[in-house]
């Protein structure tokens, strides 16, 4: 490390995005991971026994509205087409998602019209309720009891490990509830994979000569003093060593097991009956459908509380974590040239998406603010 040069905690897309930003307009960057690999949990490798491509941490599909990031991302890689197109076993019948009109008509046993449908559905919707609080209010008010019951409520209470009264009602609200045949989850314009993976593609973003990656590295904040600024994609609680407790999350295991052929058809399948322990399946071949492999990979989820020591995915944000998110966001304050950022840095669920957008914009107000001499805030977008 050399006087001058900018630490970068996390060699994820928060920490490869902005440091390429900043390498690009002459700052030296020196990135650290804890890990053996770049790419965060959105890294990806060749399964040795079958040559698939694996999403090691889970599945990661990239979709976005904004131009700006899909032209960054096909700059360092090439996405080809992929749309989501996710299925859910429940009371021993396969369905759609997100609930569509075939859902709704295979569910209940129907041929509606989309405005047949439309009215169907609200007929059996709580009106009562007119300002839904919890993922269960917000449920029986847009979709109703039944499909509530099949679909969301045992996924949820495996998801999160708590009742869906117990959650907030936005949750739910970032999933369409649709009145023709679109199975397509995401309605975004852009759609893909990248060709060559995630890991790929991050390895590509920090190749640059101004950019000095350090893997299987633990960075500590008295290391801190020793660089121009630090941006630190960490989880903001570990970096203060957990002083006001740890925010919680939920972590991920997965069991691994290979099919001598096609084991369920397609890339995701959900299951919503609570009695069945995992989550959903996830078949990795299908995540790349312009490859052709006769073997296959696939992955039961289980969702559980995280430890110490387990790798982060979902954060809670409950009452209690929002309380505690406050007083280290006060904390985080008091530090000086240190930002937090992603996922962990600001204790937010982000998509790829959003968190290149936020990635690029965040290196571009230090940049400003370096030009005019004003302090870089810790949180380039607040948490709380």
């Amino acid at each position: 490390m050399t006087s001058g040069t900018i630490g970068i905690v996390g060699a994820g897309l928060s920490g490869a995005v902005i440091g390429r930003t900043l390498a690009e307009a002459g700052h030296r960057v020196e990135v650290f991971d804890a890990r053996n690999h770049v790419g965060g949990n959105c890294h990806t490798e060749r399964d040795p026994e079958t040559g698939i491509m694996v999403h090691v941490y889970g599945p990661h599909i990239f979709h976005t509205d904004d131009a700006e990031v899909w032209d960054y991302v096909n700059r360092f890689q090439t996405f080809l087409p992929y749309k989501n197109r996710v299925k859910t076993t429940s009371n021993g019948q396969v369905y759609s998602l997100p609930v569509n009109l075939h859902t709704i008509n295979q569910f209940f046993g129907t041929a509606l019209r989309p405005d047949e449908a439309r009215a169907f559905i609200e007929a059996r919707t709580d009106q009562a309720i007119t300002n839904p609080q919890t993922f269960e209010e917000q449920a029986l008010r847009f979709v109703g009891q039944d499909l509530y019951r099949a679909f969301f409520e045992g996924y949820t209470q495996k998801q999160w490990g708590c009742s869906p009264t117990e959650l907030p009602a936005s949750i739910l609200k970032r999933l369409p509830l649709r009145f023709n045949y679109d199975d397509n989850y995401f309605f975004h314009k852009h759609q893909g994979m990248p060709e060559n993976g995630y890991t790929d593609m991050v390895e590509r973003i920090l190749d640059h000569a101004n950019i000095v990656v350090r893997l299987e590295t633990h960075f500590h904040r008295a290391e801190s003093a020793g660089f121009a600024h630090i941006f630190y994609s960490g989880p903001l609680d570990g970096y203060f060593d957990h002083e006001f407790g740890r925010l919680g999350y939920r972590t991920l295991d997965f069991e691994r097991f290979t099919y001598s052929g096609d084991y369920q058809g397609c890339a995701v399948m959900n299951y919503g009956d609570f009695a069945v322990p995992y989550t959903r399946i996830t078949e990795h071949k299908h995540f790349s459908p312009w490859e052709e492999h006769a073997e296959s990979v696939c992955y039961r989820e289980f969702s559980r509380e995280c430890g110490p020591g387990d790798t982060p995915y979902y954060p809670i944000r409950l009452v209690k974590e929002k309380e505690q998110l406050e007083r280290y966001v006060v904390r985080a304050r008091q530090e000086s040239a240190v930002t937090f950022v992603g996922r962990l840095g600001t204790y937010r669920y982000l998509d790829m998406d959003l968190t290149i957008r936020e990635a690029l914009d965040t290196a571009r107000l230090y940049l400003a603010c370096r030009s005019q001499g004003s302090a870089m805030p810790a949180f380039a977008q607040p948490p709380v």
